[in-house]
């Protein structure tokens, strides 16, 4: 295994999930159901699959598009949706 790359996968995505939607809604789920354990057994699940789909989904796109591609379509992506924050659209 390639411990750097799992580091940096695990480092990327603990950071990026702190304090957002995802965690928030798991928040108020577990404070409303008194059932905590639920609740995180189920997020669990849901991140595991999700990013299970976005590997196996990434995988087969790489085989077809240039990675260069991919990384300007995500950045111009992300400056859309910035836009979108900022101007209170999304």
């Amino acid at each position: 295994m390639d411990w750097k790359l799992f580091l940096s996968a695990f480092g990327t995505l603990f950071l990026a999930e702190l304090g957002d939607k995802t965690q928030l809604a798991c928040v108020l789920m577990a404070a409303r159901t008194e059932k905590p354990w639920a609740v995180f057994f189920g997020a669990s699940l849901a991140l595991v699959l999700v990013s299970f789909l976005g590997v196996m989904f990434a995988q087969l796109i790489c085989n077809y598009v240039p990675q260069n591609l991919i990384k300007k379509v995500a950045a111009v992506g992300f400056v859309v949706m910035g836009g979108l924050i900022w101007f209170d659209k999304l």
